[in-house]
C-alpha cells in the first residue's frame, strides 16, 4: 500500500482526467523528498521526474540526455514530422550547435531592443482600448494578444495572418486537452509558414524571416524544414510562454496587492521582478523530454539507459536546498539563478525578448492603471496547469 511505501520510492501516477493534470501538482500531493522519482504517464509509460535544482541542473546540460525524438514518439504523421523534429529544442550536437550558431547570428540582442519603441507603441495601444471598460479578462484583451503581435512583428508576418496564427497557436499550446485539433492546426500552420518563407525569400525584408533565409555560414544555410520548424518555435513557444510571464506576473502581484503597491512605488525592482516571477510561478513548468543514451547517476539514483526524463523546472526554481525562502516571492530577490529559461546548450534563444516585454509591460500597466485589483477572489482565476503554468482568465477592475 501507498502508505507503508518509502516517500522517496513512492511511484506517482499522474491522472489525464484530473482536474490538477500537471506534474508539480502531483509532486506536491505525494509529498516527494527525492530530487529524481519514478513517475507513470498518462499513456501508462514510466519516466524519471527530476525536481530538485542541482539534479535538473545536472539534467539539462549532461549531453547523454538526448533530446533527439522519433516521429512516432510526437504522433504525428510523416508528412509533418520532418519539420517538427528539425526544431532545436529536439536536437542534439552537432545538428543543434549548427542550428544555433547560423540562427544566433539573426536572432540577436541588437534585433531584440530594436523593437521596444514597438512594443511600447503596441501596449500602450492596447491599454487605450481597454480604458474605458470598469473591468476586462486581461488575459483575453491585453496578455495573450500582445506577445502574439510581438512575435508577429519581428517575423513579419502579415496582419491579415495573425488572427488565423492566433487561433493555432491555442490549439497547439493546449496540448492533450485539443489532442483531436492537433493534426489539422499543425498542418495549416506549417502550410502557411511555408507560404510566408516563400513570399519572403522572393520579396526580403528588414524583418526575422528574411534575416534566417539570408543566415548562411560559408555554403551552409538553413532547410526548408530548419526554417518552417524555427519559425513555428518562435510563433508557439515564443508566444505562450510570454502569455504566461504576464499573466503569472499581474496575478502574484494582485493577489496581495502590497506586492503590486511596493512594485509600482519601486519601479527600480522591475528587472529583479520579473526574474522572480520567472522562478516562482514557472512560465513552462516542465522541460520537453530527454532519453538517457547510457545509464547515469542523477540526484542519488541510478537511471538506465533508453529511460524517459522529465526536468520539472517549477520544482526546480523553489527548491530551498538553492534558493532562501524558495516558496516565497520576493521582488528583490538579488541571486537569482533560476531554471526558467532552462540551462546549458538548450538555454532559451528568445530570452532576451521575453525580458524585455515584462519589462514593458508591467511598467505601462502600472504607470495607466495604478490602481489595478483583482475583481474576482483569487481561487476564481483561471489557471492552467500541464507542461505549462499560466492564467487563463483574469478578470482585473482597472479603475479603483
Amino acid at each position: 500500500m501507498p502508505g507503508t511505501q518509502d516517500r522517496e520510492h513512492r511511484n506517482i501516477v499522474v491522472n489525464a482526467h484530473s482536474p490538477r493534470n500537471d506534474l508539480w501538482a502531483r509532486c506536491e500531493e505525494s509529498a516527494v523528498t527525492s530530487d529524481v522519482q519514478m513517475i507513470t504517464l498518462p499513456n501508462g509509460t514510466s519516466a524519471w521526474l527530476v525536481t530538485g535544482y542541482e539534479a535538473a541542473q545536472q539534467a539539462l546540460s549532461d549531453r547523454r540526455l538526448s533530446k533527439v525524438l522519433k516521429a512516432e514518439e510526437l504522433g504525428l504523421e510523416p508528412e509533418l514530422a520532418g519539420s517538427m523534429l528539425r526544431m532545436m529544442m529536439f536536437l542534439d550536437p552537432p545538428d543543434h550547435t549548427r542550428l544555433r550558431r547560423l540562427i544566433s547570428a539573426t536572432f540577436t540582442a541588437r534585433r531584440v531592443e530594436a523593437l521596444r519603441p514597438r512594443i511600447e507603441q503596441m501596449t500602450a495601444e492596447m491599454l487605450d482600448a481597454i480604458a474605458a471598460h470598469e473591468t476586462v479578462d486581461l488575459i483575453e484583451t491585453f496578455a495573450y494578444p500582445l506577445p502574439l503581435q510581438v512575435i508577429c512583428e519581428l517575423l513579419g508576418v502579415p496582419v491579415e495572418d495573425r488572427i488565423e496564427f492566433r487561433d493555432w497557436s491555442a490549439i497547439v499550446a493546449a496540448g492533450p486537452a485539443r489532442q483531436h485539433e492537433m493534426p489539422h492546426a499543425l498542418a495549416r500552420v506549417l502550410k502557411r509558414i511555408r507560404a510566408l518563407l516563400a513570399d519572403r525569400a522572393a520579396h526580403p525584408g528588414d524583418d526575422l524571416l528574411s534575416g534566417l533565409l539570408a543566415a548562411r555560414e560559408e555554403d551552409d544555410r538553413l532547410s526548408e524544414d530548419e526554417l518552417t520548424s524555427m519559425v513555428f518555435m518562435l510563433l508557439i513557444a515564443g508566444h505562450e510562454t510570454t502569455v504566461n510571464l504576464i499573466g503569472n506576473g499581474v496575478f502574484v502581484l494582485l493577489d496581495d496587492r502590497d506586492r503590486w503597491i511596493r512594485l509600482r512605488d519601486e519601479p527600480e525592482l522591475l528587472p529583479t521582478a520579473i526574474e522572480e516571477f520567472i522562478r516562482y510561478e514557472s512560465p513552462v513548468a516542465t522541460a520537453t523530454q530527454r532519453r538517457t543514451t547510457e545509464a547515469i547517476e542523477l540526484g542519488g539514483r541510478s537511471i538506465p539507459a533508453g529511460s524517459r526524463v522529465l526536468v520539472s523546472l517549477a520544482e526546480a526554481n523553489r527548491d530551498g536546498a538553492r534558493f532562501q525562502d524558495a516558496g516565497e516571492l520576493r521582488l528583490d530577490r538579488a541571486q537569482n539563478p533560476h531554471l526558467g529559461f532552462g540551462h546549458g546548450l538548450h538555454y532559451c534563444l528568445g530570452a532576451p525578448l521575453a525580458r524585455l516585454q515584462g519589462q514593458v509591460v508591467f511598467t505601462a500597466l502600472m504607470t495607466r492603471f495604478p490602481h489595478l485589483e483583482l475583481a474576482v477572489p483569487a481561487e476564481e482565476v483561471g489557471r492552467r496547469s500541464d507542461f505549462q503554468r499560466g492564467v487563463t482568465r483574469l478578470p482585473v477592475r482597472l479603475h479603483s
